[in-house]
């Protein structure tokens, strides 16, 4: 098993552990914020969680490329790939648009929305760390 795969596995689990906690701790209570102080609690939460969510990221989606550069074409390596190509689609057509309404204030319907989204980008995170995990059992040392 190479260092890489090693890598990657490690950082894709970080972010399955942080989206679960997000999804299930920390969005639900921006509903407990009040209207006062929502926006910045928000644009705290943006910047903050960005200097964790952002290298991981980065690290996550360079690391596959990698991978898949040198030549790794498993099924489960390619599922994980296609739940890859989802969580970046729906953070960028769907998480991030609706941060930047919230930017303005507290909206119920659209800190909904962001709940409702975030589950189906939680979901294809779990899918690339079973995947990965899969991968790596499967595999001899």
């Amino acid at each position: 098993m190479t260092p890489l795969i090693v890598l990657h596995f490690a950082v894709t689990w970080a972010l399955v552990g942080l989206i679960w906690t997000i999804q299930v701790v920390h969005y639900p209570l921006f509903n407990d914020v009040g209207s006062e102080r929502f926006v910045a609690y928000h644009e705290r939460h943006m910047s903050l969680i960005t200097l964790i969510v952002g290298p991981l990221m980065l690290v996550e989606i360079g690391s596959a490329a990698w991978i898949l550069y040198l030549g790794e074409r498993s099924l489960l390596f390619c599922i994980s790939l296609g739940a890859l190509a989802a969580i970046w689609g729906s953070t960028v057509l769907c998480q991030v648009p609706l941060h930047q309404r919230l930017v303005r204030g507290y909206d119920a319907a659209t800190l909904q929305k962001l709940v409702r989204s975030n589950f189906w980008r939680t979901i294809a995170w779990t899918i690339r760390g079973l995947c990965l995990a899969a991968l790596i059992i499967s595999r001899p040392n």
